[in-house]
């Protein structure tokens, strides 16, 4: 099984469909001559994307996190199309019964961000089309910077929130608010980022050997790992750029290992600097680490 134990936590990669976006978009101001030598676009200049989450169970708490969950089901047959959404690769619930998981004992979501694939997962249709709970025991935590930023999104920013998906978080009455830098538990702690969207949090764990961060959306795709290219979908594309300066070059440093929610190819990488240049070194999955 792909597996990793750090401190008293066992992470396990759960896959939870595969999506395609622009390729422009993903790259911003990165000439696709460029990026689609890195990752070929299809004919509609669409990139493959993975929805790739996390399940960390505690053993000195014994509490199940997901880590985010991907897209959900609720999409009409225009916006799969749109989205090229293939559940047939993965799927939240297959991936998690693989692992001996029903949702009801994920104890704790635990999300990056609330734009629509990593958290739409949350909720689902019933046959009579009425909204409910994927997750009915989980509390929900969000930071509670972007919580304000979700509830209240500029112009720009909208499209990427659903009420579908956020609504049922605020009436759950198991809503949890946590400030940045939160930790969770010993091992357990997470990072706040703001170029992407405000407050995005990205989740830390470490122990005395290792440090694996779940990078979500600052670094998308090992792609991304270069300083210039930044995604078109950011609201502070600058901020980025020195989020990510300052991240690399920790990460470089430290020897950190960076878990990649978008990545089609690549679960796990490291990074290097070369002259203040940053590049994937090594790429692995979780159980490979040792």
């Amino acid at each position: 099984m792909n597996s990793l134990k750090i401190g008293d936590l066992e992470l396990f990669p759960v896959e939870a469909g595969r999506f395609m976006l622009d390729g422009g978009a993903m790259f911003g101001v990165v000439p696709k001559t460029l990026w689609s030598r890195q990752i070929p676009a299809d004919d509609k200049n669409r990139i493959p994307m993975a929805m790739r989450c996390l399940v960390v169970k505690s053993a000195s708490t014994g509490k199940i996190y997901l880590i985010d969950n991907g897209s959900g089901h609720k999409f009409d047959e225009k916006m799969e199309k749109i989205y090229s959404l293939d559940y047939q690769h993965s799927d939240l619930l297959s991936s998690l019964k693989a692992i001996g998981l029903k949702p009801e004992d994920i104890t704790d979501m635990v999300f990056s961000h609330l734009h629509f694939d990593h958290c739409g997962g949350t909720t689902r249709f019933d046959e009579s089309g009425n909204l409910k709970e994927v997750f009915p025991n989980a509390a929900y935590h969000v930071n509670e910077r972007h919580w304000e930023t979700a509830n209240h999104p500029n112009a720009r920013e909208k499209a990427s929130f659903f009420s579908e998906n956020i609504e049922p978080i605020k009436h759950s009455g198991r809503l949890n608010l946590v400030k940045d830098h939160h930790e969770f538990e010993n091992g357990f702690k997470t990072m706040p980022m703001d170029g992407h969207t405000i407050g995005q949090q990205l989740p830390v764990f470490s122990d005395k050997n290792l440090t694996i961060v779940f990078a979500a959306d600052l670094i998308p795709t090992f792609a991304h790992v270069p300083l210039p290219w930044v995604m078109g979908y950011d609201m502070a594309p600058v901020q980025t750029l020195k989020e990510k300066e300052t991240f690399l070059k920790m990460a470089a440093e430290q020897g950190w290992y960076l878990f990649l929610e978008h990545d089609a190819t690549h679960e796990i990488i490291t990074v290097q600097s070369d002259n203040g240049k940053f590049r994937m070194d090594k790429s692995l999955t979780l159980s490979e680490i040792s």
